[in-house]
């Protein structure tokens, strides 16, 4: 059963009859955010781009239609994803409404620096997780000859000469660093980036670079030095590497429905702190011998989960840049600590808002309490009940509620699950191929 599509209008529900074991084996989905930073990235190029091993997802899907609006063509081919380039970009035919659905097309400025000395963009919108300042890039980016200010609707961005820069970024923010590397991909001399993120798009946007013959020194580390060319004209093919946070998602549905089930292609170097937060809560696991990513770079493993008396963490669990435990990851243990003996305490000080969707597991039975918008303490372990709810209008915490609905004995009912197709696909079809008892419900 394939994943149903919206285009952002409508709704699509689930029924979920949980308190059911899984089983199996399920194989790690390429990268949400790797996808795309690598569709910003394909504006570089004045040739084809093929992008292997594309997710169809929601967030992928606005971005292309973005891209279609201002004359890209796009082809799918199976996964598979062909991107042609028109001879000129025509950004006064821009899809508004699709730019505006998702934070990533911020990510369009570094691309576009390079075709227009001045434009504007939509305003960018996504996940509902409180004030998400644009600082680090506007900040980053003027270093290189960006000039970036907004209104209520657009980014305005003026780059009449662009130039190398030592920049040093006030924030490890993913996104500004992916924008800065695409700024400075067409810039001969050397650009330095210090307290760059290292995360796991950053280096898939590496990787893509390298292809085109831009020097990257650095990939892994917080200090990139980057050598760009001139010109990005030739033919290129890419296929994305696998997404922790989609590995993450299937270790907490296994932690809290007590499953044994196998999850094949793990990029193990981005969840090694995230399984040794689970180790010191007693979760029982198996890694196979590592093997690499189609890219060649990306190290993967297997992993194959038991069955697990949890207990509490005996810390609290809060997020850092990598390589501390991703923020994406951090919400999957507010669920699994509903499973873990013990109180648990969870610090989300990243986000303004995100813990708030947490408390909503307590509509499920969960005993939670919101200390402040930042910390969330779980006591558990607690029997999960059914329960009729709408999704969060954020990605990770809606998909929690999806767990933890799996775990729940008795039939719920998730409406709306819009954020949770902007990150995952086929989730239905991957989780009944495990033995899940779960539909798509009609309105």
């Amino acid at each position: 059963m394939a994943n149903k599509i919206s285009n952002g209008a409508g709704t699509i529900n689930l029924k979920i009859e949980g308190g059911r074991k899984l089983h199996g084996t399920i194989e790690t989905n390429t990268s949400k955010n790797g996808a795309v930073a690598l569709l910003a990235a394909s504006l570089l190029n004045k040739n084809e781009t093929i992008l292997r091993k594309m997710p169809k997802i929601e967030e992928v899907f606005r971005l292309i239609e973005v891209l279609e609006s201002i004359g890209v063509k796009i082809n799918w081919k199976d996964h598979d994803l062909f991107i042609r380039p028109p001879k000129v970009l025509n950004l006064k035919k821009i899809n508004a409404e699709s730019a505006k659905k998702t934070r990533s097309i911020i990510m369009f400025i570094g691309s576009l620096v390079h075709s227009f000395k001045k434009f504007s963009i939509p305003q960018s919108g996504g996940c509902k997780l409180g004030g998400r300042t644009i600082r680090p890039h506007l900040w980053a980016l003027k270093d290189l000859g960006v000039d970036i200010k907004t209104n209520e609707n657009a980014f305005l961005i003026s780059a009449p000469k662009l130039k190398s820069a030592e920049i040093i970024l006030e924030e490890s923010s993913d996104t500004a660093t992916v924008n800065v590397l695409l700024a400075a991909a067409k810039i001969p001399k050397g650009t330095l980036i210090k307290y760059a993120s290292a995360n796991y798009q950053v280096q898939e946007i590496c990787f893509f670079l390298q292809k085109f013959g831009v020097a990257i020194e650095g990939i892994g580390t917080t200090t990139l030095k980057i050598v760009g060319v001139k010109e990005m004209n030739e033919p290129i093919d890419y296929t994305l590497s696998e997404d922790p946070i989609d590995t993450m998602f299937f270790l907490a549905t296994a932690a809290v429905t007590n499953s044994n089930i196998k999850i094949t292609r793990a990029p193990i170097e981005f969840l090694e702190l995230e399984l040794l937060t689970l180790k010191l809560m007693n979760f029982r696991y198996k890694l196979s011998s590592p093997y690499f990513s189609h890219n060649g770079k990306t190290k993967l493993v297997d992993i194959e989960t038991f069955p697990s008396k949890l207990i509490a963490s005996p810390e609290k669990i809060a997020p850092r840049p990598y390589p501390g435990l991703n923020m994406d990851n951090l919400p999957f243990f507010a669920v699994i600590a509903t499973k873990a003996r013990g109180q648990t305490l969870i610090h989300d000080w990243v986000y303004e808002k995100r813990a708030l969707n947490y408390a909503e597991l307590d509509r499920l039975g969960a005993n939670t309490v919101l200390a402040d918008p930042h910390r969330f303490f779980v006591t558990g372990p607690t029997e999960l009940h059914h329960a009729e709810m709408v999704c969060p209008p954020a990605l990770r915490p809606a998909a929690i509620i999806l767990i933890a609905m799996l775990s729940a004995k008795g039939t719920s009912i998730l409406r709306n699950i819009y954020s949770i197709n902007r990150g995952y696909e086929d989730l239905v079809s991957r989780l009944s191929g495990l033995g899940a008892k779960i539909s798509f419900l009609s309105n």
